[in-house]
């Protein structure tokens, strides 16, 4: 990647300019040989150069990225305009487009926004607009929050060569769907916020939200969740706006950006074992290998998956790491809102073609496992009581979502004031199958309620097994 900043030359093909320079600033998002969104100046004006490098379909992908920004302007629609497109060398096309200033991508709003009321009045202002363009007939088939711009109270539109146009408004059908999208954003425990960006969409299509709508608007808030959380763990496995994929020196690494920010990744990657036989050693065992350590600022928990045998690490790579499963799962839990500590990177090392070691960087959560709490003194019935409900409450969580933890013992579950947090997530099912899911579930809930014996302190478990 060249170094910032830098000139790019574009061969303006849709005006009488020949060639157009511009000065690349910074990258604010990739596609490795497909495309590169950059910031830059242009005339001293600040634009967005979008280039294209698909060794088959870059002009088509231009074109259609054009074609959409000016069919969105010509509709009376919030979106950047489109200055000039033409080819930029080494088979690459660009489309410049102008940069809205002291805007900010929705989706990096919403995540930073911690208000619940803050976050539903920013899913009305993105519904309205969404409503705005159905009425005119445009469909995102990529809907996201990733796909618009926000200043003010105003919402733009970006990325319309994922757009549809129609002469007519979308259907009712289509549009509930889209507004499932929207509504997945939200926790779904939160019913009133979820009926009032029900009732902001149907107000600004002038429509009346019926029964029949109801039960479709569910049906398509479930499916959509589903899609969206393959779509995400897809994205948490290359180099995206969050994560950095790193491939080098026998290495193969997935790094969370906030983990890695200000510092040298490789570095930590190459420093690994010292980095863990100095820090605080939690487990030494023949599988593996777990430390608490600090790098970078943050406190966190490194557990390395040994190599046993060469016939060990063939059958993980075939089936992929312990370690990337549990960067996965890490991440699908997260999103169903299931505590787990964060993952902030996964290293795989390699010989050949083969994972030899892999190791599964996570957050440090201070608390004790249900294990101590259960056999400390100082905890109160009301705590036993408390800990009870939640645990009882995040296992049909994992029930509803079709989800077994495989190792479901005391000591991967934490003890905080938040409530109870699952980890040791590399042995995590996502079944398809209901009877599976039970059988599998038996086996966790057997698990757990083992080493309780008749002194249990968790008397719902007894029952939970019927479920």
């Amino acid at each position: 990647m060249a170094d910032f900043p830098f000139q790019l030359l574009i061969k303006n093909t849709s005006s009488d300019k020949l060639t157009e320079s511009l000065t690349c600033t910074s990258l604010l998002r990739a596609i490795v040989n497909r495309r590169e969104v950059y910031d830059a100046l242009w005339n001293d004006q600040p634009v967005i150069v979008k280039t294209f490098s698909h060794k088959i379909f870059a002009k088509r992908h231009l074109k259609r990225e054009w074609q959409g920004f000016k069919l969105l302007q010509n509709r009376g629609l919030n979106s950047p305009k489109p200055l000039f497109w033409g080819q930029a060398g080494s088979g690459r096309w660009a489309v410049v487009v102008e940069k809205i200033c002291n805007s900010s991508v929705v989706v990096d709003v919403f995540d930073q926004t911690t208000e619940k009321a803050k976050k539903l009045e920013l899913l009305i202002l993105v519904c309205k607009e969404v409503a705005k363009q159905h009425n005119k007939g445009v469909l995102q088939r990529d809907l996201h929050l990733g796909n618009f711009l926000l200043t003010g109270d105003k919402v733009f539109a970006l990325d319309p060569g994922q757009i549809r146009f129609s002469s007519r408004p979308i259907t009712r059908k289509t549009g509930i769907s889209q507004l499932a999208v929207l509504a997945g954003c939200l926790p779904e425990t939160d019913t009133d916020s979820i009926a009032e960006l029900c009732n902001q969409y149907a107000r600004a299509r002038d429509w009346q939200f019926e029964e029949s709508d109801k039960l479709l608007f569910q049906k398509y808030l479930a499916w959509h969740k589903k899609r969206g959380i393959r779509r995400a763990l897809r994205k948490s496995l290359r180099t995206s706006k969050r994560q950095l994929r790193i491939r080098a020196d026998g290495y193969v690494t997935v790094f969370d950006r906030s983990f890695c920010r200000g510092a040298q990744p490789l570095d930590f990657i190459r420093d690994i074992d010292s980095l863990m036989g100095n820090g605080e050693i939690l487990k030494n065992g023949n599988t593996c290998y777990v430390s608490r350590l600090s790098w970078n600022g943050s406190e966190v928990v490194v557990k390395r998956y040994n190599h046993k045998s060469f016939m060990y690490s063939l059958r993980n790579t075939l089936m992929r790491s312990r370690a990337r499963r549990g960067w996965l799962h890490g991440h699908q839990l997260r999103m169903l809102s299931i505590p787990t500590p964060k993952p902030l990177a996964f290293i795989e090392m390699l010989k050949g073609p083969v994972v030899w070691k892999s190791y599964l960087v996570t957050e440090y959560v201070q608390a004790q496992n249900l294990y101590y709490f259960l056999h400390d003194n100082k905890t109160t019935l009301q705590q036993r009581s408390k800990v009870d409900e939640q645990i009882k409450a995040l296992l049909d969580k994992l029930a509803k979502y079709r989800i077994t933890h495989g190792d479901l013992k005391h000591t991967n579950i934490l003890i905080t004031n938040d409530g109870p947090v699952l980890t040791d997530l590399d042995g995590m099912k996502v079944h398809k199958w209901d009877w599976v899911c039970n059988i599998r579930r038996e086996k966790d809930i057997a698990r757990f309620t083992k080493p309780l014996g008749e002194r249990t302190a968790i008397e719902g478990f007894r029952t939970s097994r019927s479920k």
